[in-house]
């Protein structure tokens, strides 16, 4: 396997870790002296990258709430990694892959995605939600690191095809603790699959924290002993999110093998609705990472160069206002339910013992419609 990529150039060259996280965004929303080594994202589309933080921002907000109202089983928020979220689907063209994780719907709306249909599989009602073939996105994954070997996967085949196609991996830091994490990265590296495996670093599994899971000086760094291109960025830096991720996607579709990209970010609210946060951080914590925030930061930014405004901000406030009332609106319409969807797509061929479950809700459902008619 050559070590050099289609320029000539060293392969790990462009793609090694930095010492610290890429940072162009200081947390005031300044720029930095920084002297990472990727371009930065033009104005035009830094604006739409706030324009749908923003967005992201407010249905993360109305699905927290609509677990509360009843209509969701769980939603675990991603209030905080937005910049990771949003520059995931951004760097994506529409024949890509995305495999998500179950934190990971705002990246799926970002990309398209009906925000009902991402809604759907928390609210317990059906299996997916949407068609991932048709959107080019794996269903959200609740078992730790599995899409990740899927994603690799679908790179190879696509790489074997002779397609420009590439897949992007989302996972969190525990995921990273998972047998199938380092196999995913080593059947991409061997195999040069075009993947970017994209690693949100919110600092814990649950209540496991980063210092009890590695002691590797970054998780980018386990990319460099399977021989794949590697980096950390500051995850709530929304133009060093986008900029890396725009090369890291440009750098495997150009044939150079797989990527690995850790953001160094948190999530402000708990694990999901079900997790009590005080017991394993602190407020002072949180308090310090919402001083983070990805959306303000970038807003300073635009403002400062002119390229938004009040009327701007306002506008896009009120798209999104619109949004999640349109969202309240379908998520509060009860559903047809047909209980034959209890059996249907389980096998191909339905077992013994499914015909026999089958058989029996029928005949107390034709027993309950007989009883209404009496």
């Amino acid at each position: 396997m050559t070590t050099t990529d289609v320029a000539g150039e060293p392969r790990y060259r462009k793609f090694l870790p930095a010492d610290t996280p890429v940072q162009y965004l200081d947390e005031a929303g300044a720029l930095t002296d920084s002297h990472a080594r990727y371009p930065h994202p033009d104005d035009e589309r830094m604006v739409e990258m706030y324009r749908r933080m923003v967005l992201g921002r407010r249905f993360d907000a109305q699905a927290t709430a609509l677990t509360k109202q009843g209509r969701l089983a769980v939603y675990p928020s991603s209030h905080g990694q937005d910049a990771c979220q949003i520059a995931a689907a951004m760097c994506l063209r529409p024949t890509d892959w995305l495999f998500p994780t179950y934190r990971d719907s705002v990246a799926l709306t970002a990309r398209g995605v009906d925000p009902v249909e991402v809604l759907t599989l928390l609210a317990g009602d059906w299996h997916c939600g949407y068609d991932p073939a048709a959107l080019r996105t794996a269903p959200q994954c609740t078992p730790l690191a599995t899409q990740l070997l899927h994603a690799a996967g679908v790179a190879h085949g696509e790489h074997l095809r002779g397609t420009d196609t590439i897949a992007l991996a989302l996972c969190g830091d525990g995921g990273t603790s998972e047998g199938d994490f380092h196999e995913a990265l080593n059947f991409a590296a061997v195999f040069h699959a075009p993947v970017v495996f994209l690693v949100q670093n919110n600092g814990f599994a649950i209540s496991v924290p980063l210092s009890r899971q590695t002691a590797a000086p970054s998780l980018a760094h386990k990319g460099v002993g399977y021989g794949i291109g590697s980096e950390q960025v500051d995850g709530n830096d929304p133009i060093a999110m986008l900029g890396v991720m725009q090369e890291a996607a440009h750098f495997v579709r150009s044939g150079n093998g797989p990527v690995i990209v850790e953001a160094h970010t948190y999530r402000i609210d708990a694990h999901t609705n079900a997790d009590d946060a005080t017991r394993y951080r602190t407020t002072a914590e949180v308090e310090e990472w919402v001083r983070r925030d990805p959306i303000t930061r970038l807003e300073t930014h635009l403002r400062a160069r002119g390229r938004i405004d009040d009327a701007l901000v306002a506008a896009v406030a009120d798209e999104a206002e619109a949004a999640a009332a349109d969202l309240r609106e379908r998520m509060n319409a009860d559903r047809p339910v047909d209980p034959a969807d209890l059996f249907r797509h389980v096998y191909a061929e339905p077992t013994p013992q499914l015909r026999e479950q089958q058989a029996l809700v029928e005949a107390e459902l034709a027993a309950a419609a007989a009883s209404r008619e009496d």
